[in-house]
């Protein structure tokens, strides 16, 4: 199953007629929770607080606070949801496997170190084989690797161990990223050499919108073709064409729908 296969968010829907229901629900429950949770917090900024009002420090704070667990709070369980829509399992949070052999070990920092220094371009396919050929060879190896943000089981067996990073990473991080994916796969691997294994950097959406994705940062390290999904690629994947769209449109309705106690929170605030 790839992003390219037919299938529409109107498909989806007709196939699980809760999925938006449910994701309004996910996007209201951490809402709200962050509401609350904020109302308990404390952060004393004196300066800022003179400079630009407690009503503008509270707005600027709940965002921020927002922003910080988006990822967790929001992009995961929706995306785990839509995932759960298309295929056939749909999991947040799980571990890719315990164990790499010595072997794979070893190839895996002879990739890493040809991309390091510019001397082969990425290319995902030759890289699963290359860990495939030696994935229980030698001593196999405890490892503690972090877990995935979502992992997919298509219909077909493929599995799908996704990340999803915000919008606009270090530089310097995709070389954790990358040897990160390779680990995985050869984590994978120990434990079925047969698996049809596809490993990916998510981005929920483009910040330089209107304008494609700036690339460069990462090109060179990832293998763009295969190892990267940024918006609209992300959440078609997930939930087939049109998704992102009309993921974009329940954010607006819910939105709309929590207006009053939002601004409720906020009204706290003013002309303090």
């Amino acid at each position: 199953m790839e992003a390219t296969d037919f299938i529409t968010i109107k498909d989806i829907i007709k196939k699980d007629n809760q999925l938006f229901v449910d994701i309004k629900q996910i996007l209201i429950d951490s809402i709200r929770t962050k509401i609350a949770n904020k109302q308990r917090e404390s952060s004393y900024m004196p300066f800022h607080t003179r400079l630009l009002g407690k009503d503008r420090m509270a707005l600027y704070s709940f965002i921020q606070s927002l922003n910080t667990n988006f990822g967790t709070s929001i992009y995961e369980p929706v995306a785990a949801r839509i995932g759960k829509s298309r295929f056939e399992t749909s999991e947040k949070q799980q571990i890719a496997g315990t164990k790499i052999s010595s072997e794979a070990q070893i190839v895996i920092q002879n990739i890493m170190d040809d991309i390091c220094t510019a001397n082969i371009w990425p290319n995902r396919i030759s890289e699963v084989e290359r860990i495939r050929k030696v994935c229980q060879k030698g001593q196999m190896n405890t490892v503690k690797l972090t877990k995935v943000d979502l992992k997919l089981q298509s219909d077909s067996g493929d599995i799908y161990l996704i990340d999803i990073k915000s919008a606009i990473p270090k530089i310097g991080a995709y070389e954790v990223y990358k040897r990160t994916m390779l680990e995985r796969t050869a984590a994978i691997l120990a434990e079925d050499p047969t698996c049809k294994i596809h490993t990916k950097i998510a981005l929920p959406y483009n910040p330089y919108y209107p304008k494609p994705y700036e690339l460069w940062v990462m090109k060179g390290m990832l293998d763009l073709d295969e190892e990267l999904l940024v918006a609209e690629e992300f959440w078609d994947f997930l939930g087939g064409k049109g998704c992102y769209e009309h993921l974009l449109d329940v954010f607006e309705e819910v939105g709309v729908e929590l207006r009053d106690e939002i601004d409720a929170y906020f009204a706290k605030y003013v002309g303090k």
